[in-house]
C-alpha cells in the first residue's frame, strides 16, 4: 500500500487531506500536537473507512527537535513513502519566538517543512510526491534572507506572506535537487479557505469570522492538494505553483535562481544540520 504523511492533519484542510488520501487507498500517517485531536481524527476516518490504516505520531512542528524526530521515526519504520504533504501552518498577529528561538510563523510554515523533508530523504522512493502547501499571500511577498525570522521587519502579514515565498522558493530549490530521484516537489495554493488558521482577537479576528461565510469549505480546500498528491501529472510535474488544479506564474522573485540560492542557505543555517 502506498504510504502518505500528513502535518497539520488534525483540522481544517488537512484532515480532509488525509481523508481523501485514505480513499485513495493510501496509509496514512497523521502528524499533530495532541494526542487527543490525532485519535479524533483517526476516528474520524476510519468512522468512514473502517479499512483505513491510520497511524499517529505527536510532535511539536513549531520544534525543530521535534519535527525532525517524527521524521526518523518514520524513516525507522522502514516502509517507503510515497506522499509527504506539508500542511501545517500558523498566522499570528504578534511576534513571538518558539521554546528553541526561532521566530514562531517562520518556524512552523517554513523550517518545519524542510527539516521534516529533509529527515525523510531516505524514505523517498523514486515516484514520491513532496505537496507543500503554500499560500496566494506569497504572490506579492517580499523577502529578505538575512531576516527570515523578522528580527529587523515584522508584521503579521509580511512574516506570514515572506514563510510562504520562502516555503516555495526552497520547494523549487528541492525540486531540482531530487529530479534525479524521481521525486517531484510542488507548491499549491489551497484557495482561501474558511479554517482557524486566524485564531486572534480584534478587528483581524472579526474581520475574518465575517468573511468565513463566504469562504472555500475546508473540504473543497483540501481538493487542491489532494489533486497534486494524486494526479499521474504531478508524478512528473516538479517545481510548479499551483492553483486549483494547474500550475500558474508564481511571484517573480522566486524565478531569480540566486536569490533562491540565499534563501536555500538561510533556511540550511537556521535549522542546523541534518
Amino acid at each position: 500500500m502506498p504510504l502518505s504523511v500528513v502535518t497539520g492533519a488534525t483540522s481544517g484542510i488537512g484532515r480532509w487531506i488525509a481523508l481523501g488520501l485514505a480513499r485513495a487507498g493510501h496509509d496514512v500517517i497523521l502528524i499533530g500536537r495532541s494526542a487527543q485531536t490525532c485519535d479524533a481524527t483517526r476516528a474520524w476516518i476510519t468512522g468512514q473507512l473502517p479499512d483505513a490504516k491510520i497511524e499517529t505520531i505527536l510532535a511539536d512542528l513549531s520544534l525543530l527537535a521535534d519535527t525532525r524526530k517524527a521524521g526518523v521515526a518514520i524513516v525507522a519504520r522502514g516502509q517507503p513513502v510515497d506522499a509527504l504533504v506539508n500542511n501545517a501552518g500558523v498566522f499570528l498577529q504578534h511576534r513571538e519566538e518558539t521554546a528553541e528561538g526561532h521566530e514562531r510563523v517562520i518556524a512552523v510554515n517554513h523550517l518545519a517543512p524542510f527539516v521534516l523533508t529533509r529527515a525523510l530523504l531516505p524514505a523517498l522512493r523514486a515516484g514520491a510526491r513532496i505537496i507543500n502547501v503554500g499560500s496566494s499571500s506569497s504572490d506579492t511577498a517580499t523577502i529578505d534572507p538575512d531576516d527570515l525570522e523578522g528580527r529587523r521587519r515584522w508584521g503579521f502579514l509580511h512574516s506570514y506572506s515572506q514563510s510562504k515565498l520562502a516555503l516555495l522558493m526552497v520547494t523549487n530549490h528541492w525540486a531540482e535537487r531530487l529530479r534525479p530521484e524521481r521525486i517531484t516537489a510542488n507548491t499549491v495554493h489551497p484557495g482561501t479557505v474558511a479554517t482557524g488558521l486566524i485564531r486572534t482577537g480584534g478587528a483581524i479576528g472579526l474581520a475574518w469570522k465575517v468573511m468565513s461565510r463566504f469562504l472555500m469549505t475546508e473540504e473543497q480546500g483540501a481538493a487542491p492538494p489532494l489533486h497534486v498528491a494524486l494526479a499521474p501529472e504531478f508524478g512528473v510535474l516538479t517545481g510548479t505553483y499551483v492553483k486549483k488544479t494547474a500550475p500558474v506564474a508564481p511571484n517573480r522573485l522566486s524565478l531569480d535562481r540566486a536569490l533562491e540560492q540565499r534563501v536555500w542557505d538561510a533556511t540550511e543555517r537556521l535549522t542546523g544540520p541534518g
